[in-house]
């Protein structure tokens, strides 16, 4: 399973050169300031797409057990009421924490060194409704879907493979979940987000409650994406 982790992360950084390509093949300045808009949602879509799907194969082909119920058993994911309700309860909690800390983050390092990646590709950039709901629902609900897949699914079987203590596994995903994001100077922030989501994990043993808790986390921000792009805000 750590293979699968492995080439699913591979997979994700040369499809988000593979997107870049045709653009800067017609346009080789393309990369030298803002992206444009069509390059940017594809950015942000298609290779957590590619690289969550590849992952959902991998465990499919290489998952241990029987090949009935395997992906539910080797990705801990199920339908289940109650790790809904501890994802939103987990998702709400860390944005009580977060919120605040983001404030005290901001006033200490400055305001354009806390906003996140996808946040400063979308500064002052006036979005149609249609394609502001497409990177809206994109940050919102898909973003936290594959990478709860790759971190909290594949990753998290895998080292339980190796029979890692769970507080431990809880601690090493946390920590890569964060700097996978490769944003150095947002990455204690990025580890205070990630908590809570781990502790879904850790809590119900179900990677639906970390989605959740994940797609909660985002919907703040993916909000003031959305009301920011529109002129709304």
């Amino acid at each position: 399973m750590i293979a699968v982790f492995v080439v699913a992360s591979v997979v994700l950084l040369l499809v988000a050169a593979l997107v870049l390509a045709p653009f800067a093949f017609t346009d080789p300045d393309v990369l030298d300031g803002p992206l444009p808009t069509l390059p940017l949602l594809a950015l942000l879509i298609v290779p957590l797409s590619v690289a969550a799907l590849t992952a959902i194969a991998g465990t499919a082909l290489v998952g241990t057990g029987p090949r009935a119920g395997r992906m539910r058993r080797e990705l801990s994911l199920r339908w289940d009421p109650k790790a809904v309700k501890k994802g939103v309860a987990l998702g709400f909690g860390g944005l009580l924490l977060a919120l605040p800390a983001a404030a005290l983050w901001t006033a200490w390092t400055g305001d354009e060194r806390t906003s996140s990646a996808v946040g400063e590709e979308f500064t002052d950039r006036l979005l149609s409704p249609g394609t502001a709901l497409v990177a809206f629902a994109a940050l919102w609900l898909l973003a936290p879907l594959a990478e709860e897949v790759l971190f909290r699914g594949v990753l998290w079987r895998a080292l339980e493979h190796w029979r890692w203590n769970r507080w431990l596994i809880f601690t090493a995903t946390t920590a890569l979940f964060a700097v996978a994001h490769l944003e150095l100077l947002r990455t204690p922030l990025l580890l205070l987000l990630s908590t809570p989501i781990g502790l879904a994990r850790v809590f119900t043993g179900n990677l639906l409650a970390c989605v959740v808790a994940h797609q909660v986390n985002n919907f703040l921000p993916a909000t003031a994406l959305l009301l920011t792009t529109t002129g709304v805000w």
